[in-house]
Parts: structure tokens; sequence; C-alpha cells
């Protein structure tokens, strides 16, 4: 269950196919930030950066 109003859960990219598991998991959240982690192993850990990182992150993918 969430555990913030803007905490929506784990997700994966639209472009992952619905069946697989090779994929890379993300969660947003309102306190701690953004969340990732191997949807193949989900009780691995998982890495969180904070709100800014993550957003220089994707704006970096969204220049290639």
């Amino acid at each position: 269950m969430p555990d913030s109003p803007r905490d929506m859960g784990w997700f994966k990219s639209t472009y992952s196919a619905p069946a697989s598991d090779a994929c890379v998991e993300c969660r947003i959240t309102a306190d701690r930030g953004v969340g990732v982690r191997d949807s193949k192993n989900p009780g691995a850990g998982t890495l969180w950066v904070g709100s800014a990182a993550w957003s220089g992150f994707v704006a970096g993918l969204e220049a290639r």
C-alpha cells in the first residue's frame, strides 16, 4: 500500500513488456525520493535517490 498521497507504488516503464520481469522498477514518494530496484529480485534492495538527482537523470536520458 502506498505510504504517502504522492506514492503510487512500484511501476515499470510503459516501454516494458507486460509479462517481462527483466526490468527496473521505480517508486516515487514525497518523503524518500525515488526508489529503483530490479524487478527480477525486488527483495535484493532498493537504491533511493533524491528528486533533484532523479530529474537530472531523466533529463539526461531524454536528451539522448
